[in-house]
């Protein structure tokens, strides 16, 4: 038996690596009025948006001129954008009023769905909960939205830069004034390789924190300005695979129960993508209680079911991804979501609906309601905080703020196990929330300690190993790439066993008594930055290629 709390292990944010004091000045800095970090549904439809205001400005006689840039870590739009996805139509109607749906890049609508209770050998269909009903959704590739909204950004004049990872935000005082990209090129031992290029500095009146889940900008910006929210964010982990099959079934498919641990929350599902293409996956919190849950593990078991192997017989695996949700919701949200020159949104901020399995239109909504308050603060003359807290009150009075609310107790009411969790959330979907009322559950997923004892869930390995999987991401890490993991100390061998079974990419492995890190596995998908070993960026174009998911 061993009992550990990963939060005593894990080393601190390194704040002072993400926030500089510094204001861009020189012929080398590349000046633009706003720019969005991260290329995902966030940063694409708040460019859109801004480019389509400053558009309408122009023909109604304003003289208002705007540089907008976008830049991505991926080496091509789309790459590192990994979702389930089933996706609420709602942020592409309001970005493209004048398109019908079928005009937008989705694959099918949603005809029907099924809802399973799942054994070792069985599973049981029970109806499906409100908060999960998909009845005029549609079913997508994320990465084929990312780069359409990327066609339609740049046909806007959006400037958009793919490979270009942000390494730190740049501040003047306390505003916001720009951020510094990663250097490229570096050797594993961070000297300058033949290929080597510094970093940028890229000045901006206003900066858009739109990089996704774990965003180290944002976590280190609200530490920094001391932001707080009721709850700490907590975390699951999502592992996903596409197949080519022979017959793809006619309905989206989620599971609960096995092959999860009764204390983890989560389950699974199943969508197609077309005729003979479908995209399965897992989900599982992140404070879970055994050291040995292997997520990755447990969707190569859970393939061998009956519900899904005659499905997938046949069959080929074609793409393999990983990436961490953020699941904390209402509570989560920080008290501000603006500050001087600087505005969060989608993912970086939290914005996902846990019982409904949404956060694609939420962040698509969140990029629009900044673009909005960011003309109205261009056109003032004034990106302070206090101009630009528009976006916080258009935010809050929005749809997407309301659904948070009415489903703001539920992912919390299955910290006290699977059956009484299902049980309080079906009294919280019929008092929209109100009953039972506040879980109390502050603590961020790694103070939540790790017990091993009997294993309830499979552990033979089988299936697709994590080498392969990484192989299957369409991986573009260089071998000798400077190392971008940093790792606690005192790592025993227990918690070395603990990070190599955490990791979906085999990133981490135990060698003997020993922890060894293969970086240049790494997806991205920040697992271990919530556990274990901080992620930071790494130069432009590395880490997975996404194609279909």
């Amino acid at each position: 038996m061993q009992r550990f709390v990963p939060a005593q292990f894990q080393p601190s944010l390194p704040q002072e690596k993400f926030i500089i004091q510094h204001k861009p000045a020189g012929d080398d800095v590349v000046p633009f009025d706003v720019v969005f970090v991260g290329a995902g549904p966030a940063g694409l439809s708040g460019a859109i948006e801004l480019a389509r205001l400053v558009a309408e400005d122009k023909k109604n006689g304003g003289q208002l001129a705007v540089e907008i840039g976008v830049l991505e870590k991926a080496g091509s739009l789309g790459g590192h954008s990994l979702s389930g996805a089933v996706v609420n139509p709602m942020g592409f109607r309001t970005l493209f009023p004048d398109l019908k749906d079928q005009d937008f890049p989705f694959r099918r609508k949603v005809t029907g769905e099924k809802v399973f209770l799942m054994t070792k050998t069985g599973a049981l269909r029970i109806p499906t909960p409100p908060t999960m009903n998909n009845h005029g959704n549609y079913i997508a590739s994320l990465c084929e939205c990312v780069r359409w909204l990327g066609e339609k950004a740049e046909a806007a004049g959006v400037n958009i830069m793919t490979g270009f990872p942000v390494d730190s935000l740049l501040v003047d005082g306390n505003r916001a004034v720009g951020v510094r990209t990663t250097p490229a090129g570096l050797k594993r031992d961070g000297q300058p390789g033949a290929s080597a290029m510094p970093a940028t500095d890229v000045s901006a009146q206003v900066v858009v924190l739109s990089d996704g889940t774990r965003s180290p900008l944002a976590q280190s910006y609200m530490s920094w300005q001391k932001f707080s929210a009721k709850y700490s964010q907590i975390y699951a982990l999502g592992v996903k695979e596409i197949w080519k099959v022979p017959k793809a079934p006619d309905y989206i498919a989620h599971t609960l129960g096995w092959p999860l641990p009764k204390d983890a929350f989560g389950g699974s599902f199943m969508y197609p993508m077309s005729d003979d293409h479908v995209a399965i996956g897992i989900v599982a919190g992140m404070d879970y209680r055994n050291p040995k849950l292997d997520i990755h593990l447990q969707l190569q078991h859970m393939k061998q079911h009956p519900l899904f192997k005659e499905i997938l017989a046949g069959g080929q695996c074609v793409e393999w991804g990983a990436k961490t949700i953020p699941e904390g919701g209402y509570h989560a949200l920080p008290n501000r979501f603006t500050g001087d020159g600087l505005i969060m949104t989608g993912d970086a901020l939290g914005l996902v609906n846990v019982p409904a399995l949404k956060g694609i239109h939420y962040a698509m909504m969140s990029g629009i309601f900044a673009a909005r308050a960011i003309f109205k603060a261009l056109k003032a003359g004034d990106t302070s905080a206090q101009s630009l807290v528009a976006y916080d009150q258009s935010l809050r009075e929005s749809s997407v703020w309301k659904d948070l609310y009415k489903v703001r107790n539920m992912r919390h009411a299955f910290k006290s196990g699977f059956y009484s969790g299902g049980l309080k959330s079906v009294l919280m979907t019929l008092t929209c929330g109100a009953f039972p009322g506040d879980e109390n559950h502050p603590v961020e997923d790694a103070q939540e300690p790790k017990e091993s004892g009997a294993e309830n869930f499979p552990t033979e390995k089988i299936g697709l190993s994590k080498v392969d999987a990484v192989y299957l991401s369409g991986n573009k890490t260089r071998d000798d790439i400077q190392q971008h993991l940093i790792v606690g100390k005192d790592i025993t061998p227990e918690l070395a066993d603990f990070y190599s079974h955490m990791c979906p990419a085999g990133v981490y492995e135990r060698r003997g008594d020993t922890l060894v890190v293969n970086s240049p596995n790494c997806v991205d998908c920040k697992a271990t930055d919530v556990l274990g070993p901080r992620w930071t960026p790494r130069e432009g174009g590395s880490g997975p290629n996404y194609k279909q998911m």
